[in-house]
Order: structure tokens, then sequence, then C-alpha cells
């Protein structure tokens, strides 16, 4: 199971579900006080600790650390895309659009070409 290039891809969304709650969150609660959220935070984010540190780990098998980094910035500006629209209620625009075009031209020029030295 662990060999799975696939596995190290759903820990990875896994955790930056957790992260972007434990960052952003808090967003919808500012009545609350910073002494609160912090901890909170800091609770939801050993979560996502519990499946990043695996991520790379057994990931580093199948990809390398560059590929492993980019995949991880992909999945976050994607899960933090739907934590915007679904949790915070904001709307994605053109520019975002395009912007997400651009990170995934990154992933193909650190993917492209596989085997070169």
């Amino acid at each position: 199971m662990m060999e799975s290039r696939w596995l190290p891809l759903l820990l990875l969304v896994g955790s930056n579900i957790f992260m972007t709650f434990a960052w952003h969150g808090h967003l919808k609660f500012k009545t609350q006080p910073l002494w609160l959220v912090i901890p909170a935070s800091w609770g939801l984010a050993f979560f996502e600790y519990l499946l990043m540190i695996p991520a790379n780990r057994w990931g580093s098998a199948s990809y390398t650390t560059v590929e492993l980094k980019v995949i991880q910035e992909v999945v976050t500006l994607l899960v933090f895309s739907g934590f915007a629209v679904a949790y915070l209620g904001e709307r994605l625009r053109w520019n975002h659009a395009a912007a997400f075009l651009c990170l995934l031209a990154a992933v193909a020029f650190t993917f492209l070409p596989r085997n070169a030295p």
C-alpha cells in the first residue's frame, strides 16, 4: 500500500483540508478571541501533520521532493478554492482560473522530462 503513487496524493488532500481549516476556518468566528482560536487551530494542525508526514515519506518512493512540493501546492490551492467558495462564501473570478492554469503549467514543467539527469 505504501508503494502506491495515489496514497500520498490522497494523504496530501486530507492534510490540506485540515490545514485550510486550521489557518482559515476561524474567519467565520471573528468575534471569538485569538486566545481561543489559536489553540483550536493548533489542534487541527496536529491532524494535518499526521497525514502530511506519511504523505511525504511514502510519496518520496515515487516522486522527487520537488514534485511532491509542487503537487502539494496545487492540492492546497484546489482545497482552498473549494473552502473559500463553500465555507466562506467567496466567488472565484476569471483571474483565479488564469492563475490556476499557470500553476498547472508549473506542474507540467516539473514532471517533464521525467528521465532527465
